[in-house]
């Protein structure tokens, strides 16, 4: 079984709730390689086409972003909202279930400014950098 398999078999009746970890269940929606990015570009900037996430996120490929984005859809933490306009245009979004997140965003946020700020601090005692 593959951590990613857990929705599927929660809503399937094939695992009950006691017999799954809660932090496995919230990595199984969230815990790619891409989607933390992706759900804190949302949060930051609020909604967003997907040209301006994949240009806020410059590693990721079409393929992989269009594969988080549909996943983070069905899980249901991403709104995808389809305009009829020529040509069309496609913005997303957090769903209310997907804005429960932002201040977990937000703390990791903060938290990997810290650890990079005492990186460099260690950094520069070891006389790694000037």
């Amino acid at each position: 079984m593959k951590i990613s398999d857990l929705p599927m078999l929660l809503k399937n009746g094939e695992l009950t709730e006691e017999e799954i970890c809660p932090v496995m269940y919230a990595m199984s929606l969230i815990g790619q390689k891409w989607k933390i990015n992706i759900l804190w570009h949302l949060a930051d900037e609020g909604p967003l086409r997907y040209n301006e996430i994949r240009r806020g996120i410059p590693p990721i490929t079409n393929v992989v972003l269009a594969k988080c984005m549909k996943e983070l859809t069905e899980a249901g933490l991403v709104h995808r909202d389809q305009q009829n306009d020529i040509p069309p245009v496609v913005v997303y979004s957090l769903t209310e279930r997907g804005q429960g997140l932002i201040p977990i965003l937000y703390r990791i946020h903060e938290w990997g400014v810290e650890q990079m700020r005492l990186d460099v601090i260690g950094a520069k005692q070891t006389g790694k950098i000037g």
